[in-house]
């Protein structure tokens, strides 16, 4: 039966929307607005404004060849492997906009089962990501990540990570004493981002600021080649203004 559109009855809208979203949802390959059209009956001109509105709402997206497909709004509506799936598309998107933003590699990390772990990162070809030459789980005390992750433990979440990765001499900045550690653990300021000045590697200079959700610890984080040092605390001021979005988007 065709869908007569009545604009005076606004409930009839979600009605033919929600028509469209079937129709699209049993095309895994994409569909045409003139396929749309003939199969829910509505009229090209009241089916393209409301195409419109569904692209911007991010429940259908137009693929290369014109086609619609279900977008990732739609796919957050959901559960299981699809919902994740589009929650890290989306995390991914936020990154990239981040990395372009500040100008360098950017990181999401979070403190998992007593360890670190690095979740998802963007960087580029002129954002180069730090080279992992050491494993991150085994250098908290050295990185912008791990001293970012430890501050947000308390003294005996430090200690027993502390006594699973010794503390090892990485470059002649690296704090090797656990008790100037937790000392300068202990100073620093919630809301200033935590710094690694070569102390995970020579030649990059490192950024980190928290993303706690309840008793979840987790930061968002940065590297710079250490050419650009002289960036490196305007680009930490813009990661911590902008952490709130990402957090949100970790939330949903």
């Amino acid at each position: 039966m065709a869908l007569k559109p009545e604009p005076t009855a606004p409930f009839h809208s979600v009605q033919f929307a929600l028509r469209v979203l079937e129709t699209v949802s049993k095309h895994g390959d994409g569909v045409t607005d003139g396929q749309l059209s003939r199969e829910t009956g509505l009229p090209a001109g009241h089916l393209a404004s409301l195409l419109l509105t569904l692209r911007r709402e991010g429940y259908v997206e137009q693929v290369s060849d014109g086609a619609y497909v279900i977008g990732a709004s739609l796919l957050q509506l959901g559960s299981g492997a699809a919902r994740r799936q589009a929650l890290a598309n989306r995390l991914q998107q936020t990154l990239i906009q981040l990395r372009d933003s500040v100008g360098a590699a950017v990181y999401i990390s979070r403190y998992v089962d007593g360890e670190i772990q690095v979740t998802q990162y963007a960087d580029g070809p002129r954002t180069p990501a730090v080279n992992e030459w050491v494993d991150f789980r085994s250098t908290a005390h050295a990185s912008a990540i791990g001293k970012c992750l430890l501050t947000q433990l308390d003294q005996n979440g430090r200690r027993d990570h502390i006594s699973r990765h010794k503390i090892t001499r990485l470059t002649s900045r690296t704090i090797t004493s656990e008790k100037a550690l937790f000392s300068k653990l202990d100073s620093q300021p919630a809301t200033v981002p935590v710094l690694d000045l070569q102390e995970y590697a020579v030649g990059t200079v490192c950024a980190a600021v928290p993303l706690t959700a309840g008793s979840s610890a987790g930061c968002l984080a940065l590297s710079l080649p250490v050419e650009h040092a002289h960036r490196l605390r305007s680009a930490a001021d813009t990661l911590n203004r902008r952490a709130a979005p990402v957090l949100l988007s970790l939330a949903l």
